[in-house]
């Protein structure tokens, strides 16, 4: 995919780097790889996700969840909210980490809202409704783990024992072809960076490393 996006990090910024996938792509467990890796190399990281653990976040995940039910035009609204504090809330917003000097690296950005709810609604108006978060803060990359649906669900199956609002397979297909749809649009403007999520835990860590690597280089 594209490696075009256009930033303008300073040499004192920290890099930003948001891990995307369907449901079950092990991103989670990659950036914990990634994180460790990082800190061995003297690199300050943050680890954070969204929906975020904020008032707005908890809220998305009692939807998620099931014990909230709303439209799903709600449902992205209250995605661009929570992403909106994420990065500018003034205790642990990624904008104030990243001119520390922290390199952030987040489970889900704003390519997670292109994909899951374009499935619902035309993905122009979930990309405009984001234009804020977008016009803020592009990640020095995004790392794209491209999991198979079926062994998607099947590693939801073996570690979880509830499935949220959006993980079932006929909908997990839907996303996927939503993300690849939506890379393909904004190839222009964005670094995409598209690991195969197939193999072995590690053999998937090594090839993330080879990729941020150059990335921190720069």
């Amino acid at each position: 995919m594209a490696d075009t996006m256009k930033n303008n990090e300073s040499a004192d910024q920290g890099k930003f780097i948001a891990f995307e996938g369907i449901d079950g792509s092990g991103k989670s467990t990659q950036i914990r790889i990634l994180n460790e890796r990082m800190k061995k190399e003297g690199i300050h990281c943050y680890t954070t996700m969204e929906p975020t653990d904020s008032p707005i976040g908890s809220l998305i995940h009692q939807i998620m969840t099931g014990r909230i039910r709303t439209d799903n035009k709600v449902i992205a609204a209250l995605f661009v909210a929570d992403r909106l504090d994420h990065l500018l809330n003034d205790v642990d917003g990624i904008v104030s980490k990243i001119n520390e000097g922290t390199t952030v690296l987040t489970d889900r950005y704003y390519f997670s809202s292109y994909a899951y709810h374009s499935v619902d609604m035309p993905m122009d108006w979930v990309i405009q409704a984001n234009g804020q978060s977008s016009s803020i803060l592009r990640p020095t990359a995004t790392i794209f783990i491209d999991t198979d649906p079926d062994t998607a669900m099947e590693r939801i199956a073996k570690n979880r024992d509830h499935q949220e609002l959006f993980e079932k397979k006929s909908r997990l297909v839907k996303v996927r072809e939503k993300y690849l749809e939506a890379f393909e649009k904004l190839k222009e403007e964005e670094r995409i960076l598209v690991i195969d999520g197939n193999r072995s835990v590690q053999e998937i860590a090594d090839h993330i490393w080879e990729q941020v690597k150059v990335l921190i280089s720069r």
